[in-house]
């Protein structure tokens, strides 16, 4: 993909936040550690991860809401901790909050924001008429947002985020609170301002199937990046299917897999898994090799959740309770 001026969209080199010592606590919290990665431009970049997995943090450390503690980042060549009011005109926010005013029309919340960044008159009245064209809600200018479903004030949301022309679109867990409806009919829209537009679009989620629409991942457990690239890539380094076994007594059936067939299996919610190739061949090795030890095994191609399994150790709703 090509750049901008030279630049990735999104930069960042050793990236560390951590956040101040709590009463009774003497130490602070990392909430992310050497973080290293470029999202570049006219690309979908996700930030897949638990809660707590340091995604809100890093999206307010690229809004320029916080301060690296460590290491840099930079938005077209520009460093969010030096150069904020100049990053700032590069981006459109999206936050997982609601910023609209439900009793407000939906021309006037756009108005409002339009305010904000200084259009005024002719300007404001066009970038209006062009935003809410973008998003398909042209016939809804007048309407109070509070009629609006959904998935429509969420691209009210984008419009607003747009209003100024920025070449990056920050998004914090955009689909949160649609139905699958909404999210596709989102989701279009984000791909049309990839494909249409070139305007770079980096999102949080924790959702897989949203994880899956991405051009590329960044994938964050406890404020590290434990995994890069695209969805399918990610999915072929797990080397093979993944089996899931239950036994009587797995830790045991475990470690003789493991002495037998080599690999590293592990336990998981008390079965035992084990990533192998052409794994429906395997399961009959597998069952003739542990007569009566076994009581049921599974087969299934990677998924997202298997990539965070194969990175961390745990599932990735285990890391969002801990979170």
């Amino acid at each position: 993909m090509s750049r901008s001026n030279g630049n990735p969209a999104v930069e960042l080199a050793g990236l560390s936040f951590a956040y101040p010592a709590s009463r009774g606590n003497g130490e602070p919290r990392k909430a992310l550690q050497d973080v290293s990665f470029t999202v570049e431009h006219a690309e979908v970049f996700g930030l897949l991860g638990p809660n707590g997995g340091g995604k809100t943090t890093l999206f307010r450390v690229l809004s320029t809401l916080l301060l690296p503690s460590e290491g840099a980042a930079r938005i077209f060549g520009l460093d969010v901790a030096t150069q904020p009011a100049a990053v700032r005109r590069k981006i459109g926010v999206v936050f997982q909050a609601p910023s609209l005013d439900k009793k407000l029309t939906v021309l006037e919340n756009l108005r409002h924001q339009g305010h904000l960044y200084g259009l005024h008159g002719k300007d404001l009245r066009g970038r209006c008429e062009e935003m809410l064209a973008r998003v398909g809600l042209s016939d809804r200018a007048g309407e109070l947002v509070e009629k609006l479903s959904g998935g429509m004030q969420r691209r009210v949301e984008v419009a607003k985020g747009l209003l100024h022309g920025p070449q990056l679109l920050l998004l914090d867990e955009p689909s949160t609170g649609l139905d699958p409806g909404a999210r596709r009919d989102l989701w279009a829209h984000l791909k049309s301002l990839r494909d249409k537009e070139s305007v770079t679009i980096l999102l949080t989620t924790h959702l897989m199937e949203e994880a899956e629409r991405c051009d590329r991942l960044g994938i964050l457990s406890q404020g590290k990046l434990v995994a890069l690239g695209t969805p399918e890539a990610l999915k072929a380094k797990i080397g093979g299917d993944v089996l899931l076994i239950t036994a009587k007594d797995p830790e045991k059936l475990r470690e003789a897999i493991r002495a037998k067939f080599g690999g590293e299996p592990i336990l998981l919610d008390g079965s035992v898994r084990f990533e192998r190739e052409r794994g429906h061949e395997f399961i009959a090795r597998l069952v003739e090799a542990f007569p009566g030890e076994i009581d049921s095994v599974s087969v299934g191609k990677p998924t997202l959740e298997d990539v965070f399994v194969h990175q961390t150790g745990h599932r990735f709703w285990e890391a969002k309770a801990e979170g």
